[in-house]
């Protein structure tokens, strides 16, 4: 709760002034330890203040309340905020203090959501007993836990979900918010979709597409890839067996169709056909 002892919370609360703590602290420490890491557990929107006084890593709570609330608006705004910002947010579905992801999302929902949240730049956090579905929420204080199945569709996603983590892309490789746009006139689905790519320093890319809705929705993604042009490209699905050919000027033309499945997603990793 580190937000709790900046000056101007703790005199909101407490009705008493106090000086500001984080910058000293963490320069002290660093002075020790130039490689510790400092991850706030915040809120109340005060991630950028955090991070300006020091902090390596601050939640993305926001995020999180979104993706709760099952609307794809607000998730893609959320991602329109500047990369030094979200680079150094803590992306998760659950921790200590929120209700498993298991027990809070439908299945299905719980899928895109944890596509969403961990193919997005910054820091992924995971939860003990997220891989495996867990849903009883235990006290941090508390050193054991009821026994619950594995819930072997959820185990299977994420170590997919993990072995696609493992591509330096997502560590190394530079992430940019793509458009969706009607994929007919009158068709509002496109609305539905959240749309990012990945470039590597290789030229490797990874196209991450998720029909964030109860519906099946449609949409064209824009493409900025102006190097698509006269060429074909395969777009092969990490998370499943999908695999398409494309050609590239009608990528560039007209962007890339889909036609998704509620709560249903796309982690294409895209090469050229020689």
């Amino acid at each position: 709760m580190a937000m709790l002892i900046l000056p101007e919370v703790f005199e909101k609360t407490w009705g008493r002034t106090a000086q500001s703590f984080w910058p000293e602290a963490i320069k002290k420490v660093r002075e020790q330890n130039p490689a510790f890491c400092f991850m706030a557990e915040v809120y109340w929107d005060y991630e950028w203040t955090l991070q300006q006084q020091g902090f390596d890593y601050a939640y993305d709570k926001r995020l999180y309340d979104r993706l709760r609330e099952g609307h794809a608006k607000p998730v893609r705004e959320h991602f329109n905020a500047e990369l030094v910002y979200q680079d150094k947010l803590v992306r998760f579905l659950e921790n200590h203090d929120e209700p498993r992801a298991a027990a809070t999302f439908d299945q299905d929902d719980h899928k895109a959501a944890a596509v969403i949240t961990f193919l997005s730049p910054g820091l992924r956090f995971f939860h003990q007993g997220q891989f495996t579905g867990r849903k009883k929420r235990i006290s941090p204080h508390l050193v054991r836990a009821p026994h619950e199945p594995i819930n072997m569709e959820l185990q299977k996603f994420y170590e997919s979900l993990l072995d696609v983590l493992k591509k330096s892309i997502f560590r190394n490789g530079k992430w940019s918010l793509l458009e969706c746009v009607p994929a007919w006139e009158e068709n509002n689905t496109w609305d539905s979709f959240i749309a990012f790519a990945w470039e590597g320093i290789d030229s490797n890319r990874v196209l991450i597409c998720v029909n964030y809705s109860p519906i099946t929705s449609q949409c064209y993604v824009s493409l900025p890839f102006p190097e698509f042009a006269y060429k074909q490209w395969r777009f092969d699905d990490l998370m499943s067996e999908a695999s398409y050919d494309r050609e590239g000027n009608d990528l560039l033309r007209s962007g890339l169709y889909l036609d998704v499945q509620a709560w249903s997603y796309h982690v294409f990793e895209i090469k050229n056909l020689k």
